[in-house]
């Protein structure tokens, strides 16, 4: 049977990149409380744990045979963790899967799919952009939790200055994107499967400045209708996908997108993880009752 890892804070390992970075306390306190929402997804039957109780949990369930270790998300930290807590090394991914995995998680693999955006290696290329657009949107190539993002209007003041210039000196460049007027926040959701790419669904959702809040409980056809979702655009998304993500990984995927003013879509991110947008999306699906209402994944709700 799989065991089933809750890791949200998975973004800030991925984007920090060391193996034995410890996440902030609240970030792992919230794994404890939070992991339920894994059960929503894959039943209430599911072993559910987060990685430094594996230990623990082994002792309570020695003749559990576990062949498979599903993650909310994998990385570096992850990995270390469950081998120190002894899990087989067998069942945990190469090193190298998951450096190329970190690097499909690099925001400029997407750049294809965002006319609207940009990567810069320097402050001048930032000043550049900023002359053409006026109110721009800065992020970290790796973030997480709505961190790594700043709203820039005008031109960049000291702190501005002071933020991308750390950006670039520990991850490289930033990616600079127009700032779109946003009516509706969305996303896609995915399996890949040994190359195959498999849709989900829709779901829709609500952020603040950039951090995520809760969902809104739509159905699939009621969220493309409502964002004015062509065929033709799904298909394209679909299509890059096949080519640049499924031929390199296993696993579910979350395209966010962005409905703005102007009638268009415009794609803000991928996600290789589990995202809140699959477990709302799967919730719906289990309790069509609950449609229209917000949905954040906190065990009251369920």
């Amino acid at each position: 049977m799989p065991l089933y890892i809750f890791n949200p804070e998975h973004d800030l390992c991925l984007a920090n990149g060391d193996r034995n970075f410890v996440p902030p306390a609240s970030a792992l306190d919230f794994a404890r409380t939070g992991r339920d929402v894994m059960r929503i997804i894959y039943g209430d039957e599911a072993h559910v744990i987060v990685a430094d109780d594996y230990a623990l949990w082994r002792g309570m369930n020695p003749d559990v045979v576990v062949d498979g270790i599903v993650p909310w998300g994998w990385d570096l930290r992850l990995k270390q963790t469950l081998l120190k807590q002894g899990v087989d090394n067998a069942l945990l991914p190469d090193d190298r899967i998951l450096a190329n995995l970190r690097a499909l998680q690099h925001r400029s693999t997407v750049l294809p799919l965002q006319p609207h955006a940009t990567q810069a290696a320097s402050l001048d290329e930032v000043r550049s952009i900023l002359k053409e657009n006026t109110r721009i949107v800065a992020k970290a190539p790796w973030s997480g939790a709505g961190r790594g993002v700043r709203w820039i209007d005008g031109e960049l003041s000291d702190h501005d200055e002071q933020w991308l210039s750390r950006i670039i000196n520990t991850q490289g460049s930033v990616i600079v994107e127009r700032r779109l007027d946003v009516v509706y926040d969305f996303a896609i959701e995915y399996r890949v499967e040994n190359g195959n790419l498999v849709q989900l669904g829709y779901s829709l959702f609500k952020t603040q400045s950039g951090v995520y809040r809760y969902n809104v409980l739509l159905f699939d056809e009621e969220i493309k209708r409502t964002v004015r979702m062509s065929d033709e655009m799904e298909q394209f998304i679909s299509r890059w996908l096949e080519e640049n993500i499924a031929p390199f990984y296993n696993g579910v995927v979350g395209v966010d997108m962005l409905h703005c003013s102007d009638g268009t879509n415009n794609v803000s991110e991928i996600n290789l993880r589990h995202t809140m947008g699959l477990v709302a999306h799967e919730f719906l699906r289990q309790h069509p009752d609950c449609h229209g209402r917000q949905f954040t994944g906190k065990r009251s709700e369920f």
